[in-house]
């Protein structure tokens, strides 16, 4: 994990939707942090910037005090869990698992044992 900094952050989408107004944040390494807001008030594009799926109009993001906020999302060795969970329909649950890592180009004896300790944990909460 990384510490993660967002300096004076804001993104406007057109003429007058200004989705985050100045928000500086920091986000400590091991730290867990909750968004709660209402339903348009900004918390996935602040998430979606962070991971560099959206640009900011203005401020900066950091991660261990390094600028990222130029850098593209595979640049940022970050994961985001999409609201309506983003799996692949055509793939199993271990390869939907499995897909991160394989990007990665983690060896196939690493990833199917972090599938079987994914799923294992899973299939305990049910």
């Amino acid at each position: 994990m990384a510490r993660i900094e967002l300096q004076h952050l804001r993104k406007t989408f057109g003429e007058s939707i200004e989705a985050v107004k100045d928000l500086s944040l920091t986000i400590e390494e091991g730290e867990f942090l909750v968004l709660v807001g209402p339903s348009g008030c900004g918390k996935t594009t602040t998430l979606r910037m962070i991971a560099g799926f959206e640009e900011p109009t203005a401020g900066d993001i950091l991660m261990d005090g390094r600028p990222v906020t130029d850098l593209d999302p595979g640049q940022r060795n970050l994961g985001m869990v999409f609201q309506n969970l983003a799996l692949f329909p055509h793939k199993t649950v271990a390869q939907n698992i499995e897909f991160g890592p394989r990007m990665k180009k983690v060896d196939r004896a690493t990833r199917r044992k972090r599938v079987e300790e994914v799923a294992a944990i899973t299939f305990h909460r049910i």
